[in-house]
């Protein structure tokens, strides 16, 4: 690709990207949290400037000057007519790629799950007091009495090991499944918040051989999720200008079930697409 057509592209992508994390940078100096926003940065990964770096993707060719910079960059390689993402770059990440592709497929082809109300974060804060909550910036909206009677009175469904990790104590043995590492493409469900988010992290890991639009479909959507999950929470972010959905009545259960129908219907194609372009990386010699 010449330098005169894909340097308008990734100009163009950077400045798509800026919005998304302006607020971040402007935040971390100052030690301030947001509790949608900063999630994504800090639960994965990946930083402002790795987010905003613009890659074409695996099969495209990056010519010009200005391309030589990528070289600095992990999985790209000289070529005859500029800079390419390379293929060996996949070698000692076979193994993660084939385990997430086959998540993937699974997810795809189970119906989503939809009695959990995103009641995971009810269990991270079951039984604790406002001093011991992970997130004890943030305040509840609701007692602790009100959080153990809706978990113990809704039940609690959560088929994300990331998710049910974090449970207290009390909260693990209510849920209705065992999810661990070796049962996740049993229990993996695209009505899962988690399993939303954890799209960005999979197109993440194999950047920059997967196109950074996609990784950035992926972020939107992540945000997404983060937004809801933090709605539907027993957290106050009022202050972060979200109004809750109140999942401890069933009204809220109502209106949480029409958002969560909602998040699938849009990240479907969002998923398919990752997993096509994550098989067709695997097929690479």
């Amino acid at each position: 690709m010449r330098s005169e057509d894909w340097i308008p592209l990734a100009q163009a992508y950077t400045a798509r990207v800026e919005p998304w994390i302006a607020g971040r940078r402007q935040r971390a100096p100052r030690g301030e949290k947001h509790a949608v926003e900063d999630f994504l940065f800090d639960y994965y990964p990946y930083s402002p400037s790795k987010l905003a770096t613009w890659h074409p993707g695996y099969g495209v060719t990056l010519e010009g000057p200005q391309a030589q910079r990528y070289l600095a960059l992990a999985g790209y390689r000289a070529v005859a007519d500029g800079v390419a993402a390379d293929a060996d770059w996949l070698g000692p990440r076979r193994e993660r790629l084939e385990q997430t592709i086959a998540i993937l497929q699974a997810t795809g082809r189970r119906p989503p799950l939809r009695g959990c109300f995103a009641l995971h974060e009810w269990a991270m804060t079951y039984r604790l007091s406002q001093e011991e909550l992970r997130h004890a910036y943030l305040p509840l909206r609701v007692s602790p009495d009100v959080v153990a009677s809706t978990v113990e009175e809704v039940g609690l469904r959560c088929t994300h090991l990331d998710a049910y990790r974090f449970f207290t104590p009390p909260a693990v043995p209510l849920n209705a499944i065992r999810p661990t590492r070796d049962t996740q493409t049993d229990n993996e469900q695209p009505g899962c918040i988690h399993a939303t988010m954890d799209l960005y992290k999979y197109a993440f890991w194999f950047s920059p051989l997967v196109p950074s639009d996609l990784v950035f479909d992926c972020f939107v959507a992540a945000a997404r999720a983060r937004e809801l999950d933090m709605r539907s929470s027993p957290y106050d972010v009022s202050g972060f200008g979200l109004e809750p959905i109140r999942v401890e009545t069933a009204e809220g259960r109502q209106q949480y079930a029409v958002h969560q129908r909602e998040l699938v219907e849009a990240t479907t194609p969002l998923r398919q697409r990752v997993t096509e372009t994550l098989v067709a990386l695997a097929a690479l010699a």
